[in-house]
């Protein structure tokens, strides 16, 4: 009997072991509500965050090997569904902010430049 109770504990741990536990997609430090697209990893120490009367004032940096187009059809199918309102496809509002995505080459790898400044 109590080799059967290690078995089976044994065999509910199993996925943990192999699949290691659930995380979430990943979001930028600054923008907590802003998940980082696939193949992005996020540039740490080179953004900037403060609040002002009007608004919070956000810069984020992030870059991976992929593509402009994947980032920003990413995004264009992601920020709706986060209340964000697409202006073009790399600008977004929502309430009285505004969202900013610049990606540009650099080497083989793509950054992209994240900007939430009040309108």
């Amino acid at each position: 009997m109590r080799r059967c109770r290690i078995i089976l504990g044994a065999l509910a741990l199993l996925p943990v072991l192999v699949f290691g536990p659930a995380r979430a997609q990943g979001f930028l430090a600054a923008l907590e509500d802003l998940p980082l697209a696939p193949g992005l990893a996020e540039i740490e120490g080179v953004g900037v965050a403060f609040d002002t009367p009007q608004g919070r004032i956000v810069e984020a940096y992030a870059k991976g090997p992929v593509q402009a187009a994947e980032v920003l059809s990413f995004y264009g199918a992601t920020l709706p569904q986060l209340g964000w309102s697409r202006v073009s496809d790399a600008e977004y509002r929502r309430d009285t902010e505004i969202l900013r995505l610049e990606a540009r080459p650099d080497g083989r790898l793509l950054v992209v430049h994240y900007s939430i400044s009040p309108e």
